[in-house]
């Protein structure tokens, strides 16, 4: 820890993704954009649900998961990159950076495990139908949403501490926009196989568990589509599965890129443009893919909006 101290005990300066001027301002305003949706788009879904009851299911009580995920997720980053982006002091400081990390890595573990909770409630729902009530009731809804917040913070309690007591001798200024395990690496002039090791089991036991998890559940929600629902209602739940797993697949296959490529395939400029698909354009999407297009969902953002009766 002495070494820590004095390597990095004067914070970290996130080299961000631009130094040009007019692109920092494209960047700024995309960002921005992308992190009002995703926070309006999570808010109202939040709101909807509680005030329709019709929607107090279990599958919106792991959306409204997914929506408090996603909001501290993008929250923890997007605001920094938002300040680094225009401003001539891109540092941050060593507890900062250290919270970044942790909660980024929490949220980001928690949301891997929620969209296979998710997955494995709609497969109970459409394969089970006749015993969804007992497979997926009140006290298993909260066990699940309690696991998948519990691995999420409990990995994040394991690899930030891990991470910080490395020396950073090398460097303070980190080639990313984001506190981020992997970069944090290449600063040390420690040996970091061991924590590298360690983050590839927690990457495989997590993300390739919830992964597989969810297209296992897709699979089968598929085949039963296939064989028991009408051509014309065949078409509608292929579309929503065809965007569920669009959305998913995104998300998954840039963690999975980030965290389980080889330390010799890693690109800089190349992971960063893979971070912004799960920092931000994902948790923007969710909401819309998973919720905006059902009817009661829309009808009762009509009713607070306008005004108008339910129908």
């Amino acid at each position: 820890m002495e070494i820590l101290n004095q390597t990095s005990g004067s914070g970290f300066i996130l080299l961000g993704l631009s130094d040009i001027p007019h692109l920092q301002i494209i960047f700024f305003v995309l960002f921005l954009i992308m992190y009002l949706i995703m926070l309006s788009g999570n808010v109202l879904l939040i709101i909807v649900v509680r005030i329709n009851r019709k929607l107090q299911t279990p599958m919106y009580f792991f959306l409204s998961n997914l929506s408090m995920i996603d909001i501290g997720f993008s929250s923890t980053i997007v605001p920094k990159i938002l300040i680094n982006t225009l401003s001539k002091d891109k540092s941050i400081s060593l507890v900062g950076c250290a919270l970044q990390m942790y909660l980024h890595m929490a949220l980001g573990a928690a949301e891997c495990i929620i969209l296979a909770v998710m997955a494995y409630d709609r497969f109970a729902a459409i394969c089970r139908p006749l015993h969804y009530q007992t497979i997926i009731n009140k006290k298993m809804c909260i066990c699940l949403a309690s696991v998948a917040w519990g691995m999420g913070f409990g990995a994040a309690s394991i690899h930030t501490p891990l991470t910080f007591q490395l020396p950073f001798c090398k460097s303070h200024h980190v080639n990313h926009f984001f506190c981020e395990m992997p970069p944090f690496f290449k600063l040390s002039c420690k040996d970091t196989r061991l924590n590298e090791i360690f983050m590839y089991v927690a990457a495989q036991i997590i993300i390739l568990f919830a992964f597989f998890l969810t297209l296992i559940s897709y699979i089968r929600i598929i085949s039963t589509i296939l064989k028991t629902i009408s051509s014309q209602g065949r078409d509608k739940a292929f579309s929503t599965c065809a965007s569920h797993l669009t959305v998913v697949s995104i998300y998954y296959g840039a963690i999975i890129f980030i965290y389980l490529k080889p330390p010799t395939a890693q690109s800089p400029e190349i992971d960063k443009v893979i971070s912004i698909i799960y920092t931000a354009v994902t948790p923007m999407l969710n909401p819309i893919i998973y919720s905006m297009r059902n009817k009661d969902v829309k009808d009762t953002i009509i009713f607070k909006l306008c005004r108008r009766p339910l129908k």
